[in-house]
């Protein structure tokens, strides 16, 4: 493990460099929570070519949970595990609001759920305003205190400037009552919709965030249970965005995702 400031060693213990023409679907579900929805509803837009996975969001796409989430929402992201309780109970991963219910259950599926490891990612993005795109650690929530957040990055289209974007990353506890709320989102200068390198360092008791190998933050706590990967692009249709870029089409490009 790395010294924070220091440039990380890694020896790589999983990688998907997205070959071939689909996901790995012993590791990717192509869908967004969807105990939630369900798969129909929150099925991704995407294609793997290139050794890219390219997740979009075209005009046509439909919200995602119009009923119950608050405000409109559209979504194109993958996981890698998901778990959730029967039809009706309050039983499942991320849940958005309190005494949300199963609409679909889901068959387990743990494809790549580390505990602690330097987690790699290599991503390019296409914002507006209206837009963001993410990389997260979910815990796997089988238990309902196993549920804290290691945010890798994350980039909303609106806070990026002629200084750089604002990129956050940290830790977000949700129902974890080991873990507190420790996030920040400092302005780094890189252009976002070229190629870069976003890892967390995950340890017990602390993570290191880097961007292209460079040291960026450390939190002094970690949550200590397997984790799944969240990978995600939304828009968020009701926010303020120049009519230009009304028919624009958010893009999230990952080139690989490596875990040491």
């Amino acid at each position: 493990m790395c010294c924070a400031g220091a440039r990380y060693a890694r020896v790589v213990s999983f990688r998907d460099d997205f070959e071939g023409h689909d996901l790995d679907r012993s590791v990717w579900i192509p869908h967004y929570l969807p105990q939630w929805s369900s798969r129909a509803e929150s099925a991704a837009t995407y294609e793997v070519t290139g050794s890219e996975l390219r997740l979009s969001i075209p005009p046509g796409q439909g919200l995602w949970c119009p009923v119950e989430h608050e405000g409109p929402l559209r979504v194109s992201g993958i996981q890698s595990g998901v778990f959730s309780g029967a039809v009706g109970s309050t039983v499942g991963q991320q849940p958005f609001r309190d005494g949300l219910r199963v609409r679909e259950a889901q068959p387990t599926q743990w494809g790549w759920t580390p505990r602690y490891g330097v987690l790699e990612v290599r991503a390019r993005m296409e914002l507006t305003a209206r837009s963001m795109a993410s990389v997260w650690m979910a815990g796997i929530e089988d238990e309902p205190q196993r549920s804290g957040e290691i945010c890798v990055f994350e980039v909303f289209g609106d806070a990026i400037s002629r200084a750089g974007p604002a990129v956050g990353m940290g830790i977000h506890p949700f129902r974890d009552p080991a873990l507190r709320d420790d996030f920040a989102a400092p302005r780094l200068p890189v252009d976002v919709t070229g190629f870069h390198v976003y890892a967390a360092d995950w340890r017990p008791g602390g993570v290191d965030f880097f961007v292209d190998g460079d040291h960026v933050r450390t939190v002094q706590q970690a949550p200590d249970y397997p984790m799944q990967m969240m990978i995600g692009i939304f828009d968020f249709p009701m926010r303020p965005s120049p009519a230009a870029e009304a028919d624009h089409v958010p893009l999230f490009v990952i080139d690989y995702v490596h875990e040491a």
